[in-house]
């Protein structure tokens, strides 16, 4: 069964690379590029396997969008990896305070990033 991933990031382009890198090892991909709409996909289909979540977005950041998702029965149980070009060991622990399960910065190692995901799922 393939696992599915839930990509939210405000730039298109990076869902676009994060897609293709994980459609190749055999995810299935859903994306957003807003936080709240991410959480709205999620209340409707709550099977999705690891939620890939930018921090840093406008409206809500990821930090806020975490603690929503973490406050949410139905999804709650959903394992999200924080992806932040705040790379400083203090942004790392600021994401998993928020709720992240993992932490990738950016820009993304791929290898990294799958190890994180197969850790979860």
């Amino acid at each position: 069964m393939n696992k599915k991933i839930l990509i939210v990031d405000d730039d298109p382009r990076n869902i676009f690379a994060l897609k293709l890198t994980l459609k190749a090892r055999g995810y299935q991909i859903e994306s957003s590029t807003m936080a709240q709409e991410a959480i709205e996909v999620l209340n409707k289909d709550n099977h999705f396997d690891v939620v890939l979540m930018d921090m840093m977005m406008p409206e809500m950041d990821g930090y806020e969008a975490i603690k929503m998702i973490k406050n949410t029965p139905s999804i709650s149980n959903i394992p999200v990896i924080a992806v932040t070009a705040q790379a400083m060991p203090e942004d790392r622990q600021k994401c998993l305070d928020a709720g992240a399960a993992d932490y990738v910065s950016k820009p993304i190692d791929v290898d990294l990033l799958m190890n994180a995901i197969e850790k979860l799922s």
